[in-house]
């Protein structure tokens, strides 16, 4: 279970190929280079559960850099390549790493930054450099191949997206381990959807989320193969998975929309017949758009609910999703609990906060205020959302708790509003929050990335506003409706609804009124 044995066995096999440039690592040169990496560390003083960053786009050599700092028992955090330096800086110093590595194609930002970081005594970066920087080729090009001494495994500690304030630095608690250990998202991987040696899995999404980077390592601990696109477009996708007869694919729901929109006479033209799974989470998929994904590539989707945190999961296939539109699905790491504001269990059908009981213990790196507000005074820990849990198990989330809307005394959980304008013929993207209102504290507000921007408009707004109220209560419908040609979409899916709803409440010290 790790490429170096897979090196061993099959060492001219492509571990990785980057989609667009057609750069092929083979497992051969992945354990190699994955050798001289963990050599390097080693030379540079750097011992088992010190902290390592780096701030990368896809590139051929994330997963390298992912593989050697495993092997010398490091702890990694991958940054995400939208934030700015500052951002950066922030969870380069909060994590406390003691080597940095960016490149070239960020030289802008990582110039911006190296001053930020004089506490770091190693920087790096590839393809080139800029001054603050070293070049990595020649660091680890001066290594030899030979495995390290006293291999153990390190692990990812990754940041939330921090739609709800500072990014939080997760950090697992595990025992040490030998680097080949097994763990429970292989056994999801390989006995749930079914991936092995074979397995072609198309990653369309950024390395440095915990879902992508998790994910395509379990791919190469497995034998496997991953197709990494350097950047998302919905019918270059389509054509990957024909071109690489792709296998395995995981997708968030935002991808889904990109797919059923495009013309039919190009979202069909391609043969996706060899997708065999295709996973999808991170975001709340609104029921029309899973049944015309289903009704397209057929029962083979598979849904699951869980976090950065690792916490615990649930999940379903496709038959159980449509046994249970909406869901989840049910748990298969820790056990959900639902709890009212005061912390009591709740009964079946009824919503409250998700939390997790007997799951994997974290905790957020340098918060203890942070990590004690996600525990229930069981020890049930939670990612702050809300949902209930049906007659049969299945939980249906309703929202994260942070963006719940207060109305005249009443709880509106925006999703609904979202899933239901998200599939309107003229609409592309849409968050819904709220936002001042005198009389009654807050109201909806939606703002919508139209199809059209030339469409947007008093009219477009009308009739939004009224195909919600077809179909809505008038209480959980939007009040007015902006537009914006674009909304602050993370590219893992995830919205900042955080930096759309502020610029309605700026200005005042409170968010209630």
């Amino acid at each position: 279970m790790h490429p170096y044995i897979h090196a061993q066995q099959h060492p001219d096999k492509p571990a990785y190929i980057m989609a667009a440039s057609g750069e092929t690592v083979t497992y051969r040169q992945l354990d190699e280079q994955s050798n001289r990496i963990a050599q390097l560390l080693r030379s540079l003083g750097l011992k088992a559960r010190d902290h390592i960053a780096f701030f990368l786009e896809n590139n051929p050599r994330f997963f390298e850099i992912c593989w050697g700092a495993q092997r010398a028992g490091l702890i990694y955090t991958a940054i995400s390549s939208r934030l700015t330096a500052a951002e950066v800086g922030y969870i380069v110093n909060d994590c406390g790493a003691k080597l940095f590595i960016t490149s070239r194609y960020l030289a802008d930002k990582a110039a911006e930054l190296a001053p930020l970081l004089g506490h770091v005594a190693h920087r790096y970066m590839i393809d080139g450099v800029v001054p603050g920087y070293e070049s990595w080729e020649k660091a680890v090009a001066g290594q030899p191949a030979t495995r390290i001494a006293d291999e153990i495994a390190g692990h990812d500690m990754l940041y939330s997206s921090g739609t709800t304030g500072r990014p939080k630095g997760v950090l697992p608690v595990i025992e040490p381990q030998p680097i080949d250990f097994d763990n429970p998202l292989l056994q999801i991987t390989s006995k749930l959807y079914g991936m092995d040696e074979n397995t072609i899995y198309l990653s369309p999404a950024p390395l440095y989320h915990a879902a992508p980077l998790r994910f395509n390592m379990s791919v190469m601990r497995l034998g496997g193969t991953s197709v990494l696109m350097e950047n998302f477009d919905a019918e270059e996708y389509l054509r990957l998975v024909e071109k690489h007869r792709a296998t395995h694919t995981q997708v968030v729901p935002t991808m889904f929309v990109r797919f059923l929109k495009l013309p039919d006479e190009v979202r069909l033209k391609h043969d996706v017949s060899s997708l065999k799974c295709a996973i999808h989470a991170a975001a709340p998929c609104p029921i029309p758009v899973k049944e015309a994904m289903i009704g397209w590539w057929g029962p083979i989707i598979w849904e699951y609910y869980g976090g950065t945190e690792g916490n615990g999961l649930t999940m379903c296939n496709s038959a159980e999703w449509l046994a249970h539109k909406g869901t989840v699905g049910r748990a298969v790491v820790g056990k959900l609990k639902i709890c009212d504001d005061a912390g009591a269990e709740l009964p079946t059908g009824e919503s409250g906060t998700v939390y997790f009981a007997e799951g994997r213990t974290f905790e957020y790196h340098n918060d203890p205020k942070k990590t004690a507000e996600s525990r229930h005074p069981k020890g049930w820990s939670t990612l702050g959302d809300v949902g209930y849990v049906d007659a049969d198990g299945f939980l249906h989330l309703t929202d994260r708790k942070a963006f719940m809307i207060i109305s005249g005394g009443v709880n509106i959980y925006p999703q609904e509003a979202e899933n239901l304008l998200i599939n309107h013929p003229e609409v592309m993207d849409c968050a819904v929050f709220g936002v001042p209102n005198p009389d009654f504290g807050e109201e909806v507000k939606a703002v919508v990335q139209p199809r059209d921007m030339a469409k947007a408009g008093p009219a477009l707004a009308e009739e939004l506003i009224a195909y919600c109220r077809q179909h809505l209560s008038a209480i959980k419908c939007p009040r007015s409706i902006d537009f914006e040609a674009e909304l602050p979409r993370h590219p893992t899916g995830k919205l900042y609804k955080r930096l759309l709803r502020d610029r309605y409440w700026q200005g005042r010290e409170s968010k209630i009124v």
